[in-house]
This record gives structure tokens, sequence and C-alpha cells, in this order.
């Protein structure tokens, strides 16, 4: 999509002492949402300010400013969010809620900071488009989606969803929380922040001002009869034993963690000091996942694999997926922006918790070792996941091996 909102922002910057501030934060706003971005990162340099959008999970220019507009963008932001104006010195965050010209409701949660060139901001925006996802949608095989239903029919236990920030994990979580969610469930959700309201649910935030923590939420949901809890995510090993004595005592419990993958999941539970024993008979799935971005459907090519590629990527990822040596990109056009890539979808692995995971957890042994007992069981992992949506033309070779790199 092109970005429709420039040459208005670009005029209306040129106008110098008359220009409305309101109205330039306003249409940075509106392009970042057409444009399905996920951050705006107002960035102060020696010499001008630069408006960088993420798009697809990476970062591109999107706008540049002279430098005397960054105290008018920066105020704007702070009147909106309720910052405070006379503070320009530490951290400050906050949120607000604006409705765009195609009717969505859109978050805005804001994160101010001191740099070297003034103040800069991050702005996070959060639509509710929560009723919108499914696995299917999210990229879930129906092999790893079997899984996750065989999970959730459980009437206890812990569900963990791990990657890094910005994979998907939250998502994922209020995709199953919408399946769960029937009139003979009590559902309550403590998070930070609430990334969508959903129906029928009862969601708390996570308040630092009045110590309502994870851990101290966790306990006053406890006396609230709830069937099924999320919490946004273990952080601490206060939160860790509480989470799976919750699970223990009946009920399910979906939370995220912070790991590199799946298997890393089961010892980062030891390392908070939950028992072994406690972790193995609570943990009902781990869902690693990151995030790739889709080939363009606009100018998606093919191309064949030669010898030497080949020979490289055996090397690579260590073992033969290869079948007819096809694989896609996307060449660039109008309706990608000349990227070749156009939305997001999830690579996963699902680590179901069975005896003999639960053997090593109580032997303590390395997330490699939980890893190789998986994958012997049949656990798919990320890399072939993903290598099976490179053949299916849904994302790039390029792509994947980025993410999993990263």
């Amino acid at each position: 999509m092109v970005n429709t909102h420039k040459e208005k922002i670009d005029k209306e910057v040129k106008k110098g002492a008359t220009r409305s501030v309101i109205g330039i934060v306003n249409d940075i706003i509106e392009s970042a949402h057409e444009l399905n971005a996920s951050d705006i990162h107002v960035n102060p340099k020696s010499d001008a300010v630069k408006i960088r959008l993420r798009i697809d999970g990476v970062l591109r220019d999107a706008f540049e400013m002279p430098k005397e507009i960054l105290p008018e963008l920066i105020g704007r932001i702070k009147i909106l969010s309720n910052l405070r104006m006379d503070e320009h010195q530490s951290s400050q965050d906050g949120r607000f809620r604006v409705i765009a010209q195609d009717g969505d409701i859109v978050d805005v949660r804001v994160a101010v900071s001191p740099s070297y060139y003034g103040e800069s901001a991050v702005l996070r925006l959060l639509t509710d488009k929560a009723e919108m996802f499914s696995l299917e949608n999210l990229g879930f095989s129906g092999e790893n989606k079997k899984k996750i239903v065989s999970a959730i029919e459980k009437p206890f236990g812990m569900i963990l969803a791990t990657g890094p920030t910005g994979s998907g994990k939250t998502t994922t979580l209020y995709t199953i929380l919408k399946m769960l969610n029937k009139k003979e469930s009590a559902i309550i959700t403590i998070e930070d922040p609430i990334e969508y309201a959903v129906d029928n649910i009862k969601q708390i935030q996570v308040n630092p001002r009045t110590n309502l923590t994870f851990a101290d939420g966790l306990r006053s949901i406890l006396r609230q009869d709830p069937d099924i809890i999320m919490v946004g995510e273990i952080r601490d090993s206060e939160t860790a034993s509480l989470a799976v004595n919750t699970a223990l005592t009946g009920h399910l419990l979906l939370s995220t963690l912070h790991t590199n993958d799946a298997a890393t999941t089961l010892p980062r539970l030891l390392d908070m000091k939950v028992e072994p024993f406690l972790a193995a008979s609570t943990v009902n799935i781990a869902i690693g996942q990151r995030l790739v971005r889709k080939i363009c459907e606009g100018c998606k090519v093919s191309k064949k694999l030669t010898d030497a590629e080949m020979k490289s990527l055996s090397d690579v990822i260590k073992f033969k997926l290869f079948g007819d040596r096809k694989i896609y990109r996307g060449e660039g056009c109008e309706a990608c922006n000349k990227t070749g890539y156009d939305g997001r979808i999830g690579i996963h692995e699902v680590l179901v918790v069975d005896n003999d995971i639960r053997d090593g957890m109580l032997r303590k042994d390395s997330a490699d070792s939980i890893k190789r007992i998986a994958v012997k069981n049949g656990m798919k992992t990320m890399l072939e996941d993903g290598m099976d949506k490179v053949f299916q033309g849904t994302t790039s070779l390029e792509e994947v091996l980025r993410v999993i790199h990263e």
C-alpha cells in the first residue's frame, strides 16, 4: 500500500509557525494504521526528526521533519497520553485511543524517553482484531492445531507460548482464549497491557503504581472462582510458583515466557525455582514461535535452486527437505511497497509434555536433550515448519533463515 499521507504531512510541516502539530500527529498515526505498521518511532537526529514505521517486523523510514518541530511533536504525544509536560530527563509510559478513518479503534501505547538529541518516542499501535484470528490463519499446521486442541480440552494444566518480544505469543493466547470462551466457563486475565478487548472475559491491567503485579493479580484472581486464567507473562520466580500451583489446583492456565524455543521453556521454569516434579506434572504444551513475512501474492515468482545453493543449504539446515527444489519470492510491486512481502504469519513448534519429556524434566535434562526427545516423539521444529511454508510458497527461504538466525 502506498503512503497516501506523506504529501499532506510534508505540506503541513512546510507552513512553519502556522503548522498544525495536531494534524501532523493524526496523519502520522493514520498513515501507520493504513500501512498496517505495529510501531511508530520518533527519532531525533542532530539536524532533523526521523519518523520510522515498523511494518511486517521491519523498520522503514517514513517521514523526515526539521529539528525545530520535535518539542511540538513530543508535546502533542504527551498531551494525548496524559504524561507530564515538564519532565524531560526521565522515561514516561502512557497510552491513548483513536478512531481511524476506516472506523477501527486503535489503542496507542506510548514510551517517551530522553536521548542525546532530545526526547524520542515509540508508539505501539494495537488494533482490536482478536475476533479475526484462528489457529489456521496464524499459520498453525493441521498437526500442531490438533496438539493444541487436545491440550485445551484438559480441565487443568499450563499452556505456554514462548519466543522473543514481537513474535506473536499474546495473539496465539488470545486465539486459544477465543476457542475456550464459552458461557459455562469463567475466564479471567491479568495483562500488561490489555492488548485486545474480549467479550465475556474479565480482563485486569497490571498497575505498578498500586502494586498490582502479575503475582498479586494472580492471587486476587484465585479468589474470584475462575475456570481458565491467562497471565500475560511469567517474569519471576514468584509468578512462576503461583502459576504452577494454580494449574495444579484444577485450573487451566495460559501464559507466555521469553525463551528461544519450546524446549528451553522447561529448564527455564526450573531456573525460576519451580520443582522439577511440579513443572513435569503441570505443563501440557509449550508453543515456540516466530513471525515471518508472507510473500506478496501480486508479485510472487518461483525459482529453482541450483546445485550450489542446495549444497550450501544442506550445510545450514542439516537435514534433507527438498523435493522439486522450487521455492518462491516476491519481486516487489506497488501493492507491497516494492518489498516483495505483504503481512506476516507464524512458524511454530508445539512440544507436548508426554511421559518421555516428563522423565527428562525429572532428570533435569538440558534444553537440547529435551528437544531431541520431542523431535524423536514427532515434534516438527520451527525451522522445519518454516521450510514447509517456503515450499508452499507462503514465505521465502531468506525470511525463514533470517528469523531463525535472529
